[in-house]
């Protein structure tokens, strides 16, 4: 028997040996990690340096874009070959407005019948941002300290175009002109044809539209104008990705789901209970709550009506503005495009990691030394995104949901809608209604209910969720912020697989 004296001293032993058993080693540690990381990295084609498909091309003006992939400044391994430079929009001799490009051939196991388009958003923010911290074949992301292989590069699916427009954006050079989104598809129609002029071998394959944010006006709307114009281009288009993606009013994608938002994130947001009822009394008043609840049925009972007047927020309910104040009052490093950042922010290579702009000299594209190496322009000051208004007087084209994103579906193979669940620069569950209230292939919305834990990545698990109706698969990841391929890139990686016909299933 034991004197019950020794009973509290027996209970901290007991305390001590449990708080002990939930520290496992260092090499504990790191033998789970590396598990971890081998799972995800099962069944991914392998990024191996310069190795490259055999692609020649017989033009000699192109030789002119050639870049040597052992020549970028601050890169320590050969990218492989590539080709860049400034092309103008049409064919007369004359042309001053030039959009900047840079090309990379599919690598050992990508297919040479393809070929991805990539433009980011903005409007006016470069594609360079997608190439260097999201799908291109080497990449510099927040917080690196020097550029790395991307093991998930795109160019291991096939040839990838990054391309910066419209004019005004990046390197690109001209006046804009562009009134609306069919003014800016034919730009890029034209650009196409001069560099299919150039690029001749790339005639005749199969193309992929593929951008994020902004660009869910611009890949619509050029996917719907080379469907409509279908003799323009020597090139078939087979499907699109929008990502995060500017598809409906602001009202629908920021103001209804923000405070639902909110309350999914609590932990993430720690705004105090007294905001908190604040943002819900705002939400009662402005007819945002029970939105979802009521309208986003499976299958819809009829369009989706605006929750007030504006297609924007009615007078006292611009309910996002008011989060994301507070949000930077708790957390001065707070991201809208990934909310789970916290202080000190990242340095970014290219200037921008997050909601605010860092004020270093020069950027990385801004240096001459690359500039000289990618042939681009000397005297263009680049930024990710342009202080230039690359529409004058606004985009007058209205969001794609209303007018030529169902025509894209239709005429597409497969299409593709994907969206980060960390994203609060426009949020998914807004997507969601914008799906629900779009009409395609002759019925609005999807009619079966999006399960979750649907979207299962290899080697991952579920991570997020998805569903097929009708030619369209939306997706939703879990953890991902506003770039899906730079926050989420095995589950970017499979998603474009299942768009280019390589995956049978999402």
């Amino acid at each position: 028997m034991f004197h019950k004296a020794l009973l509290p001293l027996l209970a901290s032993v007991a305390a001590i040996a449990s708080v002990d058993a939930r520290f496992p080693s260092k090499a504990e540690l790191h033998a789970k990690q590396a598990e971890a990381a081998a799972r995800i990295r099962a069944n991914m084609p392998r990024a191996t340096g310069s190795g490259v498909k055999n692609i020649t091309f017989s033009d000699p003006r192109a030789s002119q874009f050639y870049v040597d992939g052992t020549t970028i400044p601050d890169v320590d391994f050969d990218v492989g070959p590539s080709w860049s430079g400034l092309i103008p929009i049409s064919s007369d001799p004359n042309e001053t407005r030039k959009l900047f490009f840079w090309f990379f051939p599919p690598g050992p196991q990508g297919s040479l019948d393809d070929l991805i388009f990539w433009t980011n958003g903005g409007p006016g923010c470069s594609s360079l941002e997608g190439l260097l911290q999201e799908n291109g074949p080497f990449q510099w992301s927040l917080g690196q300290a020097r550029p790395t292989q991307n093991e998930f590069s795109w160019t291991n699916l096939s040839s990838i175009l990054f391309l910066e427009q419209p004019v005004g954006t990046g390197f690109s050079v001209g006046k804009p002109n562009v009134k609306n989104e069919n003014d800016v598809a034919a730009q890029i129609v034209g650009f196409f044809q001069q560099f299919l002029d150039i690029f001749k071998e790339l005639q005749g394959k199969n193309l992929y539209l593929t951008g994020e944010s902004y660009a869910g006006m611009y890949v619509p709307y050029l996917a719907n104008y080379i469907y409509e114009h279908p003799t323009d281009l020597n090139l078939t288009l087979n499907g699109f990705w929008v990502s995060d993606p500017v598809l409906g009013w602001d009202v629908v994608q920021e103001q209804i789901p923000a405070v639902d938002f909110v309350h999914k994130y609590e932990g993430v947001f720690s705004f105090n209970q007294t905001f908190l009822a604040h943002l819900d009394s705002v939400a009662e008043k402005c007819n945002y709550t029970g939105y979802v609840a009521k309208h986003v049925t499976f299958p819809p009972k009829g369009l989706l009506p605006l929750p007030g007047k504006s297609t924007e927020f009615d007078h006292g309910c611009d309910v996002w503005d008011a989060i994301f104040d507070a949000a930077l009052l708790v957390n001065p490093a707070f991201n809208i495009y990934r909310i789970f950042d916290t202080w000190p922010i990242l340095w970014d290579v290219l200037g921008f990691p997050g909601s605010f702009p860092q004020q270093q000299s020069p950027i990385y594209f801004d240096r001459a030394d690359v500039k000289k190496a990618i042939h681009a322009p000397a005297n263009v000051s680049w930024a990710e995104c342009s202080d230039v208004d690359v529409f004058p007087r606004g985009d007058a084209s209205l969001p794609p949901a209303f007018t030529v994103l169902p025509n894209a579906i239709e005429k597409s193979k497969r299409s593709v809608i994907v969206h980060g669940l960390a994203d609060f620069i426009l949020i998914a569950e807004g997507t969601r209604i914008v799906i629900q209230n779009m009409t395609w292939n002759g019925k609005q919305g999807f009619h079966t209910p999006i399960k979750n834990d649907s979207f299962v990545v290899e080697g991952m698990g579920a991570m997020g969720n998805t569903h097929t109706e009708r030619g369209l698969t939306y997706y939703e990841v879990s953890l991902s912020g506003h770039m899906v391929p730079q926050f989420s890139p095995k589950a970017a990686f499979q998603i474009m697989s299942y768009l280019m016909g390589f995956r049978d299933t999402p």
